[in-house]
């Protein structure tokens, strides 16, 4: 079932174009330290954690170079494998290494659980991809994070959204983090089912949303409306800004309306991430 890193045969497939996918850089992630023949040589990992490992093992689309797992995870993660061979999934055979070395190839004081997965970012998606599909549904709700940069929090947003049947997320392409990591085991395997779309210009963005049909709410502690002053349902984008700053000016004077949280008690404000999850979870469409 497994082999271990000293007889790892090299795999070498060229990976998908994709945004902020640098071919060049790919050709050279072999993760190589200066100190002693023992440490593994391979593709760096890009994700790490059970559930974030998990999903994207079992999702179709990922491209996977590499699969690094320890002794103590091999028995939890032995169902996950055998229900991707069920499904009939091509996936490489997993590489048995120590903790140590697992540690070698992940970011420092990560919470690898054993496990750590070597893969080619998902397929862009474009907005007009959206709209498109949302043609068709009565209901459909984005998120559109304006600055949002701390990978936790974006990867807790995506994780409410994926709970709460968001049908994506729309981030600026120069302030979000990378799907992936940090932000990849924070999302506990909804990065692998929630579509992310990169735009540069978020007001140009929201404006084709408008065009498509969808009603953009802004969040802002200042705003008059709460989200009980809503009807839950229909075709609608939710944009939130950072902790702090809040949303930016210009994306704000593009909202349809802005709205707030019913905070009553002696704190008035939330998390970014516990905010998205309040607003998706009161205007989802009532079942």
């Amino acid at each position: 079932m497994f082999q271990t890193m000293k007889h790892r045969q090299h795999h070498s497939n060229k990976p998908r174009q994709n945004k902020g996918f640098d071919p060049k850089r790919e050709q050279n992630r072999d993760w190589r330290r200066n100190d002693g023949p023992e440490q593994p040589k391979g593709p760096r990992a890009s994700l790490y954690g059970f559930h974030a490992v998990r999903e994207a093992w079992l999702n179709p689309e990922r491209k996977i170079h590499a699969l690094y797992i320890n002794d103590q995870s091999v028995k939890g993660f032995e169902p996950v494998l055998h229900e991707a061979r069920e499904k009939g999934l091509r996936r490489p055979q997993p590489v048995h290494v120590d903790k140590g070395k697992i540690e070698q190839l992940v970011p420092k004081g990560a919470v690898h659980q054993g496990l750590a997965l070597a893969c080619a970012p998902l397929e862009e998606i474009f907005l007009q991809d959206m709209i498109i599909k949302a043609e068709s549904q009565p209901n459909s709700t984005l998120l559109i994070l304006d600055q949002v940069t701390d990978p936790h929090n974006v990867g807790a947003i995506m994780r409410s959204a994926s709970a709460f049947g968001a049908a994506g997320l729309i981030m600026q392409k120069k302030h979000a983090p990378e799907i992936d990591g940090v932000l990849a085991k924070s999302a506990c395997g909804a990065v692998e089912h929630l579509p992310v779309v990169y735009e540069t210009n978020l007001s140009r963005a929201i404006e084709q949303l408008k065009e498509g049909g969808f009603f953009i709410f802004g969040f802002s502690e200042h705003a008059v409306k709460t989200i009980r002053d809503i009807k839950p349902g229909g075709k609608m984008a939710l944009v939130l800004g950072s902790e702090g700053d809040g949303i930016r000016r210009l994306v704000k004077e593009h909202c349809d309306e802005l709205l707030k949280l019913p905070t009553e008690g002696p704190i008035q404000s939330l998390n970014v991430s516990n905010a998205a999850a309040v607003a998706l979870y009161a205007l989802a469409p009532k079942k």
